[in-house]
C-alpha cells in the first residue's frame, strides 16, 4: 500500500506508526500540504475531499480519514481491544479526539509552528477548549493506564499524535502529570523518540 501523508501531521504519522508497530509494509509517498499537492487532479481522484492522510491499496481502493484508516489497519490485532465494550470505548475516544481535541491542540500548534504566530495570537476560545481537553485526559489517566481496556491501543495512538506536541501550540503541559507519564509510555511502546 502507499501512505500519501505529510511527516509534520500528527494525523498522518498516527497511520506510520500503527503500519510499524504491526509490521504492515507500506510506501510512504510525501506530500506538502502548504504546496497545494493535495489539491491536484490526481490527488483529487484518490481522496475527493483533497486531505491528507490518505492510503491507496494494491487492489486500487483507497481510505481517507486517520482514524477510520487506523481502524481498519489494526482490525485483528492487539490495538483493538477484544472485549466489544472496550473497543466501543476506543471508538468513543477516537471520535472525541478529532471533534474535542484536534481542532484546538492541532490547530493552535498548526498557528504558532507554521504560521509563525506568537501564543498571544491565538484564538483565546481555541486555548480555552484546548485545555479542557487535556483536562479531560488528565483526568481520565489519573486513575487508567491506557484510553480503552487494559492496553495501549488506538485511543492511545490517536490522542498521542498531537497532545505530544501541545507544547509546540502553546500549552503548558508541566502541570498533567498523568499526561505526561501517559506519553513517556506511549511514545515508549511506539518505538518513538521522545519530543523535546
Amino acid at each position: 500500500m502507499k501512505i500519501y501523508g505529510d511527516s509534520n501531521s500528527g494525523n498522518c504519522l498516527k497511520v506510520k506508526w500503527v503500519c510499524d508497530r504491526l509490521a504492515l509494509p507500506y510506501q510512504w509517498i510525501e506530500i506538502d500540504t502548504r504546496k497545494g499537492e493535495t489539491r491536484t487532479a490526481e490527488f483529487l481522484r484518490m481522496n475527493g475531499a483533497g486531505q491528507v492522510p490518505t492510503v491507496a491499496f494494491d487492489d486500487g481502493r483507497t481510505l481517507a480519514q486517520s482514524n477510520a484508516i487506523i481502524r481498519y489497519l489494526a482490525r485483528d490485532s492487539a490495538l483493538i481491544p477484544r472485549d466489544a465494550f472496550a473497543a466501543a470505548k476506543m471508538d468513543e475516544w477516537l471520535f472525541w479526539e478529532q471533534y474535542s481535541h484536534e481542532p484546538y491542540i492541532a490547530v493552535c500548534r498548526f498557528q504558532m509552528v507554521y504560521l509563525g504566530k506568537s501564543a498571544s495570537e491565538l484564538d483565546p476560545e481555541k486555548v480555552k477548549r484546548g485545555y479542557s481537553a487535556l483536562d479531560r485526559m488528565e483526568q481520565h489517566l489519573a486513575d487508567n493506564n491506557y484510553f480503552a481496556g487494559d492496553a495501549v491501543s488506538l485511543a492511545d495512538v490517536s490522542l498521542l499524535a498531537y497532545t505530544r506536541l501541545a507544547h509546540e501550540g502553546g500549552f503548558d503541559l508541566s502541570r498533567y502529570a498523568a499526561i505526561r507519564r501517559w506519553i513517556g509510555e506511549t511514545e515508549k511502546s511506539f518505538g518513538l523518540a521522545p519530543v523535546r
